[in-house]
């Protein structure tokens, strides 16, 4: 499920000559530098999570969670800012290993293939989308903590920049993983839905406009653009998110 990172060049990149040395394994922390900071920061949450909690690595009793969690009714009472703190939290270790292995394979892939700037850009609009849907279709009550949205918004994007890419083989390898967390999502039981759903559908917008850069569609200065749309996605997202909470 790991494809050689090459057959994922970013288009800017493409056209350079390619300096082969020994040891080279694929990126690195240097190719993927949001990825690694996005799962510190993750994990960071995570340790103030246990920090607050009662003891152990259960955090679903932690005053964090109660405090920063997505909750449609804390959202509609003005705590805007659960829109994007609820997208760092878990609810247990497993929670977060299954989030940033998921993280890790994904950034590795699809950050040295768009850029870090459209890579952070896809993960925070799909987190945003993730919490509209979470928000959407859970009642007002519940609290949905979780990366979730933002990986299965990863996921959508690098499938569709793949097949964009003419990568068939690496979209196929992708698409199966995505259905099998799809059917995960439907058959197992206190997982966020709409959260997943929402976070998907917002990678595939996203990645719809990288596409569309690609093929010349967006002009010469086509990164400003993208990112201007992406961000537009985010801010979609957030406006329906209150409207709904």
């Amino acid at each position: 499920m790991t494809p050689t990172p090459v057959g994922m060049r970013c288009p800017e990149c493409a056209s350079q000559k390619t300096r082969v040395t020994r040891g080279a394994v694929g990126p690195g922390r240097y190719d993927t530098p949001a990825t690694f900071v996005l799962i510190a920061l993750n994990v960071a949450a995570f340790l103030v999570e246990i920090a607050g909690g009662s003891g152990g690595f259960s955090s679903t009793n932690s005053a964090i969670v109660n405090d920063f969690g997505l909750r449609g009714i804390s959202v509609a009472d003005g705590e805007w800012y659960r829109l994007l703190s609820g997208g760092f939290l878990h609810a247990g270790l497993i929670h977060l290993g299954f989030n940033m292995f998921a993280l890790f394979i994904l950034g590795r892939l699809l950050e040295p293939a768009i850029g870090t700037p459209r890579f952070v850009a896809i993960y925070f609009a799909s987190l945003f989308a993730g919490a509209f849907g979470a928000l959407a279709l859970s009642d007002p009550i519940t609290t949905t903590v979780g990366a979730s949205g933002a990986v299965f918004g990863l996921f959508g994007a690098a499938f569709v920049i793949a097949r964009g890419r003419g990568l068939d083989a690496i979209a196929s390898q992708l698409g199966f993983v995505l259905l099998f967390n799809l059917a995960f999502t439907f058959g197992v039981s206190n997982i966020s839905i709409g959260g997943h759903l929402g976070g998907l559908a917002g990678g595939l917008v996203c990645s719809l406009l990288v596409v569309a850069g690609e093929r010349n569609r967006l002009g010469q200065q086509r990164l400003p653009i993208e990112l201007l749309a992406i961000a537009a996605v985010a801010m979609v997202s957030v406006v329906g998110a209150l409207s709904v909470a």
